[in-house]
């Protein structure tokens, strides 16, 4: 059985809905709480998963800035009682973490070797998190992604199709460069992965959307999209990240190389511009 944490997040529930014929069951609060641990315990003790996909984490990068422990909480102290549990019962783990964990300053998409260094608080918890779960001894894949959307939830393209309902200007960061990675498109690369990896090997990886865009490239794909279902197209202005400024310091450049997971496991996701035009078209439906 899969058991996969997080129920009330974006990849939780894409994971759900692409489960198949598989037996999968999707926790979350108040039932599984990182921050009353003895209910992460007793769920765990009763399903016996064979393996865990930890979906669950805190994910407010700018209040991470003034709830550090809160933070710390959800991305290192959870992930490490995921891994401890799994190492004594001998499931594997698949735990999810971010592009932030890298500073932006390669210049070219990060692989997984790369030295890391956080510019924030979301990020230092989320590389804490990393470490816990490999020191744990438990059989356990991290993967990184980065600029997760779905057609539903919180997340960039909701918020530029909700923003173009209120205004026909929009001013949208530019300088900042990533690879935007649809929910539903890493649910399916983890699923394939829960197949795949029988647990004798594990480490980093890096999974996500393939190609890379700014901020304001990914706000002009979602309204070039939401143009085909009679939505006003606003102007977008590009602007600089000072220009936006925002309390935690997010990488200017955090772009993922994911060659290694599609050499060893054969698993790569789909074109980001072609994923956005899928999202939108069911935001939108």
């Amino acid at each position: 059985m899969i058991l996969v944490t997080g129920g009330g997040g974006q990849v939780a529930r894409a994971l759900g809905a692409a489960a198949g014929g598989r037996e999968l069951r999707v926790v979350g609060r108040p039932a599984f709480d990182f921050d009353r641990p003895e209910t992460v315990r007793s769920v765990l003790d009763v399903a016996r998963p064979a393996l865990v996909v930890n979906a669950a984490a805190y994910t407010a990068v700018d209040q991470a800035e003034r709830e550090p422990e809160a933070a710390l909480r959800a991305n290192r102290d959870g992930p490490a009682a995921l891994a401890a549990w799994c190492g004594a019962h001998g499931a594997r783990l698949i735990h999810i973490s971010t592009d932030y964990v890298f500073d932006g300053t390669k210049g070219a998409p990060y692989v997984e070797d790369d030295a890391t260094g956080p510019t924030g608080v979301y990020g230092a918890s989320k590389l804490a998190g990393e470490q816990a779960v490999l020191a744990s001894g438990a059989r356990a894949l991290i993967l990184r992604t980065s600029w997760v959307y779905a057609e539903s939830g919180r997340n960039f393209v909701l918020t530029m199709l909700n923003a173009a309902r209120r205004t026909d200007r929009l001013r949208v960061v530019a300088d900042q460069r990533g690879c935007p990675t649809a929910a539903a498109d890493l649910a399916a690369a983890i699923l394939a992965l829960s197949d795949a990896w029988d647990g004798s090997t594990g480490g980093v990886y890096h999974a996500a959307g393939s190609g890379a865009t700014t901020w304001h490239g990914l706000a002009e794909a979602v309204f070039a999209r939401a143009a085909a279902h009679g939505m006003a197209r606003p102007e977008v202005t590009p602007i600089a990240t000072a220009d936006w400024p925002t309390p935690a310091r997010r990488p200017a450049d955090s772009r993922l190389d994911c060659r290694r997971l599609a050499q060893d496991f054969a698993v790569t996701l789909p074109p980001w511009q072609d994923s956005v035009a899928r999202t939108v078209d069911a935001a939108l439906a």
